[in-house]
């Protein structure tokens, strides 16, 4: 009986005024404005910012505050140079030279002898039994179809060179 009386004076009990949060324009963020995605740069309003791994252009610089989305220190932003590690992965000229030499020299290896074959075949699903028949023997999608455009060219630059000769 006790406890019915408290919950009902609990829920019946008036509640606390709540305060607007002053106006600003839109393009000066405060720190009571909620920034939406796009204001902030980061796609995710909840995060930080300038810790936020995934964001490399932010621009939106920070308002000497301590709370909120753009809180912190007021700082100029440096541009950072590029670290050599983002390289890793790209083609460099002297290995793309050695390869070019090799397949010169080696010609195709028998699996893409038959791809090249069933290029030239074709039909109707070509490249979809082309696709299946590297993925089975290279183990990725990927690979499968970056060798399925790879010998593609081959067989361009074979046509171009047939039709030049004659």
């Amino acid at each position: 009986e006790n406890y019915q009386e408290t919950s009902a004076a609990r829920t019946s009990a008036p509640s606390a005024p709540t305060a607007t949060p002053p106006t600003a324009s839109p393009s000066t963020p405060t720190a009571t404005t909620t920034l939406s995605r796009t204001e902030t740069g980061t796609g995710r309003p909840h995060q930080h910012p300038t810790t936020n791994p995934s964001t490399q252009y932010f621009t939106m610089a920070r308002n000497g505050i301590a709370k909120g989305t753009v809180s912190g220190h007021v700082t100029t932003q440096r541009a950072t140079p590029a670290k050599a590690s983002r390289k890793k992965g790209t083609l460099g000229e002297r290995t793309k030279m050695v390869r070019e030499l090799i397949r010169e020299v080696a010609g195709l290896s028998p699996y893409e002898r038959r791809i090249l074959d069933m290029i030239k075949t074709g039909g109707s699903a070509a490249d979809k039994r082309i696709y299946k028949f590297a993925k089975r023997r290279l183990g990725s999608h990927k690979r499968a179809v970056v060798k399925r455009e790879d010998i593609k060219e081959v067989n361009a630059q074979q046509r171009a060179r047939q039709a030049g000769a004659s």
